[in-house]
Order: C-alpha cells, then sequence, then structure tokens
C-alpha cells in the first residue's frame, strides 16, 4: 500500500476519533467553567466543534443539535470567503443568521487552526447563546420584532476579533455600549474566545504528534465510515413518502391566525436515502418567528436522526445520504433581509424537527417519534431588571428552572429533562440555590404535573409546574410559551400532550386572566409567576401500554388511579396492585 492510498484501520479510526471529540470536550468544559453568566455556567446553552478546513462538520461531541448540524459549514464559508487569506492568530466573530448562524443572540467564535507553514488545516467553533444581544426588548427571543431593525440586535457577520491573537478593541468598543450587562456579555466572550483557542493549540499539538498520511486520511475514512452506519440505519425504515404538518399558536398582533408548518418527507429504504421538502411553506413574516438557513435544515436533519433507531455519527459522512430543499424568502427556508429570525432556534424550528420525526413514525409502528412538548414555556424567561441588594445592579438572564416534553418513542417512554427536540437533553436546569443567589428571585416550587402526559403504549414526559418571583425589586420577564392553543402532537393512536399555560398570582391573592403566548410582565415583591409546560406526546395506543408501566406510573404520582382506569384500561386494588382479571377483562370488553 502506498502512502497516497493508505487507508487507517478500525482501531486507528477510533483512536483518531477520540481524539478529536476529547478537543471538542475540553473546549466544552473551557466554556462551562469560565462563562459569567448562569445561562452558560449553569444551563450550558453552548456548543462546541470542529470542521475540517474545507468547511465540513467533522466532530461536534456533546453539542446541542440545533447549533451545530448544519450553520458552522455555512459561517465557515463565510470567513474563507470574506478573509481569503488566514493567518495564525485570527478569531471571527460570527452571529449574522444572514450568513449561516442559527439567531442573533447565538454569538459565534470562528478560529483558523493553521500550522507553522501557514496551511489552514482545521477551524474550531464556538457557539453560546447570550444572556443579552442587544435587542431592543430585553429578551433574546424578539418575536414581536417586525424585521431586523426592530429587533436590534447586533449583528455581526464574520467581523476580526483578534488578529496575531490580539483583540480589535474597536469591535469590543461597538458592542460593550450596546449590552445591558456589559461586564456579564465580556466574561462570556473571553470564555468563547479562551474555548476557540483550546481546540487551536490542541489541534496544533495533535497535527504535531499524528503521522501526517494519517491525519490527512482521517476526516475521509471517518465520513466514510459514517456514511455506511447511515446507510443501515435507513435501509432498516419503512420505504414511502408522508406529508405532516402542524401549527403555531396564534400571537396576537404577530401571528393571529397562527400558522401551519408543512414537511413532505420521502424515505427510499433501497437507495438508503432520506429527502425532506420545506418549500411549501409560507413566506417569511414581519416577525422574529423565521427559521435561518442553518436551522431550517437542522431541524430537518434533527427529525431525521431522532428516528433512525440507531447510534449514527452526525457529520459530513452520514449527513451525504440527506437531503433538505429549501427555498428563499420561506418562513421556514432562506431568510432574506431585513426579516427578523430572533426565535429561530426554537419555535418553529422544534415544529419542523417534530414533523419529520413523526412523519417517519407515521411510515410505520416502530419507528419514528410522537412530538416533544413544545418551546418555552414561562419558566424559560428572559429575567431583568435591577437588584437592590448591596452591590447589586442591572442584570439580564435566561431561567431555565423546570421544563421536561419528552416524546415517546416506538419502544421508549419520553425523556423527562430533553428541554426540547433541538436541545436533545444537553441543556441543564438551573440550580435554584445558586439562581437565588445571583439574582433578587426566588423559587416558590417546581413539580411535575400529574395526568399531563401524553397517554399511548409509550408515555410522553408529564409537564412541568413552575412558580417564581422577585425577592426584591421589580421584575421583567419576557416568554415565548408555545402550545398554549395547539398541543404536542401523538403517533400511531398516542395522545396528544398536555396544553402550556401560564398566568400572575398576585400578593393580594387574586389571579390574572391566563397570559398568551408572547408575553412581557413586569411583576413585583409578593407576585409570581405560575408557568406550565406542555407534556410530551404519546406513541401507540394507551390500552396496549403493559400494565405494570401504568403500576409503576400510579405509585410515584405521574398517573392518577381514575385515569390509569379510564385512559389505560388498567384496573388496581386497593393495595395498588394490578387486577390482573379485572384488567383483562375491561381490556378485551
Amino acid at each position: 500500500m502506498t502512502k497516497a492510498n493508505k487507508t487507517l484501520n478500525g482501531h486507528k479510526l477510533a483512536l483518531i476519533n477520540n481524539r478529536f471529540e476529547g478537543i471538542v470536550r475540553a473546549m466544552t468544559n473551557t466554556l462551562l467553567r469560565t462563562a459569567r453568566s448562569t445561562i452558560l455556567n449553569t444551563g450550558r446553552d453552548f456548543s462546541c466543534c470542529i470542521l475540517t478546513h474545507d468547511h465540513k462538520m467533522l466532530a461536534m461531541a456533546e453539542s446541542l443539535p440545533i447549533h451545530v448540524m448544519s450553520g458552522p459549514d455555512l459561517m465557515a464559508q463565510c470567513m474563507a470567503e470574506f478573509f481569503p487569506t488566514l493567518t495564525k492568530g485570527d478569531a471571527f466573530l460570527h452571529n449574522s443568521p444572514y450568513h449561516g448562524n442559527s439567531h442573533a443572540a447565538d454569538w459565534t467564535m470562528l478560529v483558523p487552526v493553521v500550522d507553522d507553514s501557514g496551511t489552514h488545516r482545521f477551524t474550531v467553533m464556538a457557539k453560546a447563546h447570550l444572556a443579552d444581544c442587544g435587542n431592543a426588548v430585553p429578551t433574546t427571543y424578539s418575536a414581536g420584532a417586525g424585521d431586523v431593525f426592530e429587533e436590534g440586535a447586533l449583528i455581526f457577520p464574520c467581523v476580526k476579533v483578534q488578529e496575531n491573537y490580539q483583540n480589535r478593541e474597536d469591535v469590543l468598543r461597538m458592542a460593550k455600549v450596546r449590552i445591558r450587562v456589559p461586564d456579564v456579555w465580556y466574561g462570556d466572550f473571553l470564555a468563547l474566545l479562551g474555548a476557540a483557542r483550546i481546540g487551536e493549540r490542541k489541534l496544533l499539538e495533535l497535527i504535531d504528534e499524528l503521522d501526517t498520511d494519517e491525519l490527512n486520511a482521517y476526516p475521509e475514512e471517518w465520513f466514510n465510515y459514517s456514511e455506511n452506519l447511515m446507510v443501515a440505519a435507513i435501509r432498516k425504515l419503512p420505504h414511502g413518502k408522508v406529508t405532516v404538518s402542524a401549527w403555531h399558536d396564534p400571537i396576537p398582533e404577530v401571528l393571529p391566525d397562527g400558522m401551519e408548518i408543512k414537511a413532505h418527507v420521502a424515505v427510499d429504504s433501497e437507495q438508503a436515502t432520506i429527502s425532506v421538502d420545506m418549500t411549501d411553506n409560507p413566506d417569511c413574516q414581519p416577525c422574529g418567528l423565521n427559521l435561518t438557513e442553518a436551522t431550517s435544515r437542522t431541524a430537518a436533519m434533527i427529525g431525521i436522526f431522532t428516528s433512525l433507531g440507531s447510534v449514527v455519527p452526525p457529520n459530513a459522512g452520514s449527513f451525504r445520504r440527506l437531503t433538505v430543499a429549501l427555498r428563499e424568502n420561506c418562513v421556514v427556508g432562506k431568510p432574506v433581509h431585513p426579516h427578523s429570525c430572533s426565535v429561530a432556534t426554537t419555535n418553529l424550528a422544534e415544529l419542523v424537527a417534530n414533523s419529520v420525526a413523526r412523519s417517519i413514525a407515521e411510515l410505520g409502528d416502530g419507528f419514528g417519534m410522537a412530538a416533544t412538548g413544545k418551546a418555552s414555556p414561562a419558566a424559560t424567561a428572559v429575567i431583568s431588571g435591577n437588584d437592590p441588594r448591596p452591590n447589586g445592579g442591572p442584570f439580564v438572564n435566561q431561567l431555565m428552572l423546570g421544563f421536561t416534553g419528552g416524546a415517546a418513542g416506538p419502544n421508549v417512554d419520553g425523556w423527562m429533562t430533553i428541554i426540547g427536540i433541538g436541545a436533545a437533553g444537553f441543556l441543564m436546569r438551573d440550580s435554584v440555590e445558586i439562581l437565588e443567589m445571583k439574582y433578587p428571585l426566588y423559587i416558590k416550587s417546581q413539580h411535575v404535573i400529574p395526568d399531563s402526559e401524553g397517554a399511548g403504549r409509550y408515555c410522553g414526559a408529564p409537564g412541568c409546574k413552575v412558580e417564581f418571583g422577585p425577592l426584591a425589586g421589580d421584575l421583567t420577564a419576557v416568554w415565548l410559551s408555545e402550545g398554549t392553543t395547539y398541543p404536542p402532537l401523538g403517533v400511531q393512536g398516542g395522545h396528544d400532550g398536555s396544553k402550556a399555560q401560564q398566568y400572575i398570582c398576585y400578593a393580594d391573592g387574586s389571579k390574572s386572566e391566563p397570559l398568551g403566548t408572547y408575553e412581557r410582565v413586569s411583576i413585583y415583591p409578593g407576585d409570581h409567576i405560575v408557568s406550565i409546560s406542555t407534556g410530551g406526546a404519546g406513541y401507540g395506543r394507551p390500552e396496549q401500554r403493559n400494565p405494570a408501566r401504568v403500576q409503576r406510573d400510579v405509585a410515584h404520582g405521574f398517573v392518577s388511579e381514575q385515569r390509569a382506569r379510564d385512559c389505560y384500561k388498567v384496573v388496581l386494588d386497593k393495595a395498588g396492585n394490578i387486577d390482573q382479571q379485572a384488567t383483562e377483562n375491561f381490556r378485551a370488553g
């Protein structure tokens, strides 16, 4: 075998892959431990990855799928287009939704890895959802923005922020005068930069350490291996075409009639390809709900990977078997400036991903997945105000309190803490104690809601109720809670998940009317916001559920005895045990 035709054996392929994944994990650990805002250092709303020199996704480790499956490749292409000559020590800040990013609140650091000969070998990326991105409204999800100018966010279309490892202070000054909490922002900026530089340093060490031919051969070998796994997974899926739709909630003065989203999905199990056509959807809307090219494509791909039934590495190799058709000026497609994409990572993105997963479930029982609970309940509101406590000051932060949402699959119940299909369980819930130390906030209660699961042969996760309010001073909260009108949808006879709800309990004991999907409220000491998140949807008919699972759910307080009887047709005796004969008779009749 000549060096030009050298092929890595499985052992070496696994070892090199582990090294790349380890570098991404080191970047992740750096960002988690050095970020200033709790949405990053507690909630973990960030992602890191490595791309090849020609902009192909190589390694993403434990990243939020909505951040990385598509988008990093587009941003890296922009970097090479805008800066044809890349040198060691360069770093680029990129958050433009029109140039490959997810949305303006996801600030991305791109660093080209350039070796001692001046050759661009890889690109590392660190992306973080900031607590404040300069929006006109103190939130990073500005659904009411008629266009990007009303949104008001700072947007950097791949701007050089470091040259020869030195900051471009003019760019940083621009950011500091538009961010409500500049000190917190600057700490997060340094964490992003540090994570990217850690990735650069470790890749340069790897370049020096590994055999050049083996390292050069690795990306294509890894892509081919991943593609083969994808081929095998698709060939197990049922062959066919299906169209599935879902509805977004109405938002007064923003989306008064709601919106239907359609996904046309075709699985060719013989050719081992899956295509998703999203072109049959409305044009871009005069609000912040429009998806970006990155999040449109990513959401469709998330629905596919969630439905495969086997583990396939998400990278440029496995992506070869997938096609996502998008069109310009489409609410689920390629946005045209100046349409706002402020909410591009959650609401419509979740609908797309869930629709694709549901479509595969419609092709055959035993495949795909029901719909996850809808984003984003009031328990994930962006809060802001002034902390009147000693050494306090202005604050902005996104909460990550109780939020469940797991959807049922063909052979598993919903994942309790998935927190949305686009997050895939990688977001972390806030620590109540740390949150109450950092902000003038108190958390009154958090608990799951009995009988709120999407019932089925396998059940969605129950919804979650959270109560929180200001400890001192006033508090502004902005949320975009989907599912207040249209619930998550079940499949194969599974029931829908429960709906979302939110309202205010005032200090005098009175309650507000139920609040809408998109709200900005101010509350005061003694008041508290009540957030009820949707339950995940069910898979298969509830009366087919294993009675032992129903008994366990009743014992855990997730399901009442009455619901066990009425919905699942399972009869329990006074001791809580299954009455086998009565259950069999009940289900038979």
